[in-house]
């Protein structure tokens, strides 16, 4: 048995060598909103066509915000024919409806089940009707996926035989969605998860709204617990295949029972809230907001709405920041960008003010080059150093352009 399954893993591994994800699905990292952290057990019709009309309003859309998730609690069950049906007091019209105005929109609309027969919330999931709910989803327009893993065996096979079914019974109805591995990175799901079909695999535990915890496991992982985790990930990430540290929490100030773990945590300032944004930015990830849109701000619609980070995430190359230096307490992050170009982050990890120096040879970018600072948008032309001063927790952006 133990060599079975050692088979069937090699198998895997093997497969995602040679597996090319959808041409046209996900060759940017997704962005949009999520249900998830600030509602939960809310989602409701009249919520999400609310949460439609603020994207568009707040300019969030036309930052390419576009996918709107609604994650758990939505379904009320299967019908006689074994048909998923959504809960009748919270949409009473129905899914299809609600896409047809989201999409009236400009918007896409995704939703979430569960590779097991009960969802993380206790609600009705998708294991052995894969096939029968990938066909739903699509007659109802569904543009994308969330695909948990509660409630499933904890072994690697499982995960990818159970992800891979709901993956080709997405392939098969032909309709362009994305599909979104949420197995926690347990698993290791970047070496298989594209294989199975996905298009962005989570590579960590839930986030939590804080800076930082004193340990991690799946009810404790701050934001820098969550940065820590993609070490080494980058070479995994790419267009129609992406890392996911899961939602920015970027803009909750404590709310969401979920994300605050029940009021453990109060949320994150607004420095801290912004260099979550810029590492997202720059570990190509998606970028699935949390908050009330409808509430949001000015200075976290600032942040959110900053053109030349989404830029960084979204640039087409599709490369993901690596860690390339640990020095007294600040970290430094290189992302290669199409056009001869890269970003570079410096991050202050540090829980005091500080400054910083850096000599762009030390951090093996070699030649001639000139950078823009872009979080105070500073022309700084040629440059052999980079230096300067950041406060606790703060971060600097430098795109570098060769001469």
């Amino acid at each position: 048995m133990v060599l079975k399954k050692l088979a069937i893993t090699t198998c895997i591994l093997l497969l995602t060598l040679f597996v090319k994800a959808q041409t046209d699905v996900a060759l940017t990292p997704p962005m949009g909103w999520n249900s998830w952290n600030l509602f939960e057990e809310e989602v409701s019709d009249k919520l999400i066509r609310e949460i439609a009309d603020a994207i568009v309003s707040s300019g969030m859309a036309h930052a390419g915000y576009q996918y709107i998730v609604l994650d758990d609690y939505w379904v009320g069950g299967r019908n006689a024919n074994n048909e998923l049906f959504p809960d009748p007091v919270r949409f009473p019209q129905g899914i299809k409806t609600l896409a047809d105005y989201v999409h009236s929109k400009g918007l896409k609309l995704g939703i979430y089940s569960d590779a097991a027969s009960l969802t993380c919330g206790g609600v009705t999931g998708s294991y052995n009707f894969e096939e029968q709910d990938a066909k739903t989803f699509a007659k109802w327009g569904i543009d994308y996926l969330k695909y948990d893993y509660c409630n499933a065996p904890d072994d690697m096979v499982t995960a990818f035989t159970r992800y891979k079914k709901m993956g080709d019974a997405l392939k098969k109805t032909e309709r362009p969605i994305v599909y979104s591995i949420c197995e926690w990175g347990q698993r290791q799901p970047w070496l298989w998860a594209k294989a199975a079909g996905g298009h962005l695999w989570r590579t960590t535990w839930d986030i939590r709204d804080t800076w930082v915890s004193d340990k991690y496991d799946n009810g404790h992982n701050g934001i820098m617990n969550t940065v820590d985790k993609q070490k080494g990930l980058e070479k995994f990430a790419g267009p129609g295949g992406w890392n996911d540290p899961d939602l920015l929490v970027t803009g909750l100030f404590g709310k969401g029972k979920s994300s605050s773990l029940k009021g453990r945590y109060s949320g994150c300032s607004l420095t801290e809230y912004r260099s979550q944004f810029i590492l997202w930015c720059m570990l190509a990830s998606p970028l699935m907001v949390n908050l009330d849109v409808r509430t949001m701000d000015t200075a976290v619609a600032t942040i959110l709405r900053n053109k030349e980070l989404i830029a960084i995430d979204q640039d087409p190359l599709g490369k993901q920041a690596a860690l390339i230096g640990d020095y007294n307490g600040c970290q430094v992050f290189k992302k290669e960008l199409s056009g001869d170009r890269y970003a570079l982050c410096i991050l202050n990890r540090r829980d005091t003010a500080g400054a910083f120096s850096f000599a762009l040879n030390d951090l093996k970018i070699f030649g001639q080059w000139s950078a823009r600072q872009v979080l105070t948008n500073q022309q700084l032309g040629a440059v052999k150093i980079l230096s300067g001063k950041l406060a606790a927790h703060d971060c600097a952006v430098f795109v570098l352009v060769a001469k």
